[in-house]
């Protein structure tokens, strides 16, 4: 805390320099980290006056033998203890982008119709975790399985830290269970690769130029009434340089729907030159990591016994219904307390 004290007032002393606005879109970028700063550090003043006042009330049942006063006593500091975590994850969450809303990909590996389904079960299981917290979600671009599930989802997620929570996910996961599929009920393994980028605030300025897009029309394969195949309200775009092809086809309106392709567009191209960066940095640094298909960060294991595990931290636990409905939170607190900024996957089978 100390720290984020020292950082309010060097924002609060620059505020005050005749150029502050001299770039206003920099000014409101230092003034927004401002309002969050002192939301922390009201949070945590607010926390020590609750824990100064709770071991006052202590100290005086203790000595006028208030007995019956300890349980609730008690109940006050668990729920102390909950703020103490709610705070430290605030803390964790110091991302450039933690704070805000999250796009997210889920695509199935190899295996046809079984990884298939094992992406929609994961779609699923982000629903109901970004549900359970009232986050807001929007299914973008969804191309339905040929017998069952997906191949392939694109989802907003918009709420408090969505990005920072989510980021934890980014990684392929790893399916073991007995196939409903599979006539001779074998066992089988599917992966699953999910991918989480930042939907970008617009001071951030990533250049697209439109010579470099194919914008493509057509029309709309989701649910939408009658008006579904009527129009070419769907719109495809590729960035030509990289390849990257969005799709966005959940509005009615075919401007809406390029609007928010290009949003996704900007969000995926951020990302990856983010990750070019990181690369050269590590290779300058004579230090080479690889994310291979295979190499899974977390396995959900059905049969022949139950165990979801995140491979990263170690962290596991047998309620796979439970995971599987979006009590997802222990993972990605484990994660992320671990301090990493981008997920690491591991070759460990």
């Amino acid at each position: 805390m100390p720290g984020k004290q020292a950082r309010t007032r060097a924002i609060e002393e620059q505020s005050q320099a005749p150029d502050f606005w001299k770039d206003p879109e920099a000014a409101q970028r230092l003034l927004k980290e401002l309002r969050e700063l002192k939301e922390q550090i009201a949070l945590f003043e607010g926390l020590q006056r609750s824990l100064e006042e709770q071991a006052g009330l202590y100290d005086l049942a203790r000595a006028e033998g208030e007995e019956t006063l300890l349980p609730e006593i008690g109940a006050a500091v668990e729920s102390l203890e909950r703020e103490v975590g709610r705070l430290e994850l605030e803390t964790v969450l110091s991302g450039k982008h933690d704070r805000g809303n999250a796009i997210l990909s889920i695509n199935p590996g190899a295996g046809g119709t079984e990884s298939q389904d094992w992406a929609e079960m994961l779609l699923r299981m982000y629903l109901r975790w970004a549900e359970a917290r009232a986050f807001r979600t929007d299914i973008l671009e969804l191309q339905p399985g040929e017998e069952a599930g997906i191949k392939g989802v694109t989802v907003t997620v918009a709420g408090p830290n969505a990005y920072g929570y989510l980021r934890a996910e980014t990684g392929v996961h790893r399916l073991v269970r007995i196939s409903p599929f599979d006539a001779s009920r074998r066992r089988h393994t599917s992966f699953a690769s999910v991918y989480v980028y930042p939907e970008l605030e617009e001071d951030i300025q990533v250049v697209v130029e439109e010579r470099d897009l194919r914008i493509e029309t057509f029309r709309s394969t989701g649910a939408g009434g009658q008006h579904v195949n009527v129009t070419d309200s769907a719109v495809r775009i590729t960035h030509l340089p990289t390849g990257i092809v969005v799709s966005c086809q959940n509005e009615r309106s075919q401007h809406k729907n390029k609007a928010m392709a290009m949003k996704v567009l900007r969000a995926r191209l951020y990302e990856r030159a983010r990750q070019e960066q990181e690369q050269e940095l590590e290779r300058l640094g004579g230090e080479k990591k690889e994310i291979a298909w295979g190499s899974q960060i977390r396995s959900y294991v059905l049969a022949p016994y139950q165990l979801v595990k995140d491979h990263r931290t170690g962290v596991e636990t047998g309620n796979v219904e439970a995971v599987l409905d979006g009590r997802i939170d222990p993972f990605i607190e484990a994660y992320l307390f671990r301090g990493q900024q981008k997920p690491e996957a591991t070759t460990k089978k």
